[in-house]
């Protein structure tokens, strides 16, 4: 962690949404074990799914497939899965995710605050739009990258900058809030400042192995961090 004083001047803030804002493991693993039912393979319990998420569906599929962090399953086996997986999960969107603890005080705490915000993720926009209406929370963003937005998404920094430039501020005033070294990553490469919480996925790892600037135990806690510059 860096020596930043606070409270952080910024003009933005970026939130992460799986494993952030909301908890989507309900829905991912039940779609994923879904998938694994049509191709004929035994259900993977939801605390391993759980370590699997946070690299977009693509790469949960592999590991889904693999059973294991690492992945790595032939080409023809991951391309019969992934439209399986992206079906199932289309009809499971939302059933269960549910928003973590004062995300929605955090939220109304950064509008009252006049600070713009934007949601950036790995998850395709196909199940990103319909979440964050489902949720109640779309208004709150005035940008929505997804991992499908741009040709790379986080951990490399093309999300972050992208969204820099729709507000039309410099990487240091915008700050992303997030639950992984995706992440984290994403916010050094593109020289934003970071927070993480400590209720996320982050792949099993505790979050605070991290280079990240504050560690938090909710998005409010985040709130009370930072001021608008």
């Amino acid at each position: 962690m860096t020596n930043r004083r606070f409270p952080l001047r910024v003009k933005a803030v970026i939130i992460d949404l799986d494993g952030t804002l909301a908890d989507s493991i309900p829905d991912l693993a039940a779609a994923a074990n879904m998938m694994l039912r049509e191709l004929g393979r035994p259900d993977l319990p939801e605390a391993l799914i759980r370590t699997f998420v946070g690299k977009g569906i693509p790469k949960l599929v592999e590991r889904v497939l693999a059973g294991s962090l690492e992945g790595g399953v032939a080409e023809a086996a991951f391309r019969a899965a992934l439209p399986v997986f992206e079906r199932c999960y289309a009809a499971v969107n939302g059933r269960h995710t549910v928003l973590f603890p004062g995300v929605a005080e955090a939220l109304e705490a950064l509008r009252a605050a006049e600070l713009p915000l934007a949601c950036v993720t790995n998850k395709a926009e196909r199940f990103t739009t319909p979440l964050l209406e489902q949720l109640g929370i779309a208004r709150y963003f005035s940008q929505v990258i997804a991992g499908d937005t741009l040709s790379r998404q986080k951990p490399d920094p093309a999300p972050l900058l992208h969204a820099c430039r729709g507000f039309g501020i410099a990487p240091p005033e915008m700050l992303m809030i997030g639950d992984s070294v995706n992440d984290a990553q994403a916010a050094r490469a593109a020289g934003c400042p970071v927070f993480c919480v400590t209720y996320g996925y982050n792949e099993g790892r505790d979050v605070r192995e991290l280079d990240v600037d504050a560690i938090v135990s909710s998005l409010i806690e985040a709130t009370r961090l930072i001021q608008k510059a």
